[in-house]
């Protein structure tokens, strides 16, 4: 083997390392994801990390308030007629779950990692929807709010 050859495969090595190695360090910086939540109308699933999450730690009021008018929230369509169901990882499940509808309170707070909700409450007038679209949302905790997932339900008649 000439010396030229040896030269380029140690210029390789070398490469090879510091490219695993800066991989490594790009994947220590990101962020865990948060846990999960879902809503299933019919054979239409939307998942959604959280819109809000401080790792388990209260939010402020103000970063709540900021949350439900965020941008970029996922959407799903639902009939009327259809059930809506909700799905939380139970990570979520264990603090404590509310169903928020534009803002306010939808359901008592309840442990369990799945519920089901008439398709019409989201679209009713008596339950604070106007228009064809409304604004649901997952919050995480009983006395302090950690976690805020939100979805736009869109009627589809």
């Amino acid at each position: 083997m000439t010396s030229l050859q040896s030269a380029v495969r140690r210029r390789r090595a070398v490469a090879a390392a510091g490219a695993v190695t800066a991989g490594l360090l790009a994947l220590s910086a990101c962020q865990k994801p948060t846990p999960l939540s879902t809503i299933t109308v019919g054979r239409s699933t939307v998942s959604s990390e959280a819109t809000c999450y401080n790792d388990g730690n209260a939010l402020k009021a103000a970063d709540l308030a900021k949350c439900l008018k965020g941008t970029g929230i996922k959407s799903i369509k639902v009939d009327p007629d259809d059930t809506v169901r909700f799905g939380v990882d139970p990570k979520i499940a264990d603090k404590g779950w509310t169903i928020l509808m534009n803002g306010q309170p939808l359901t008592d707070s309840s442990t369990k990692t799945y519920r089901t909700i008439p398709g019409s409450v989201f679209f009713n007038a008596q339950y604070g929807a106007s228009g064809n679209s409304t604004l649901v949302s997952i919050k995480e905790g009983d006395k302090n709010v950690t976690g805020l997932w939100s979805f736009k339900l869109t009627k589809d008649s």
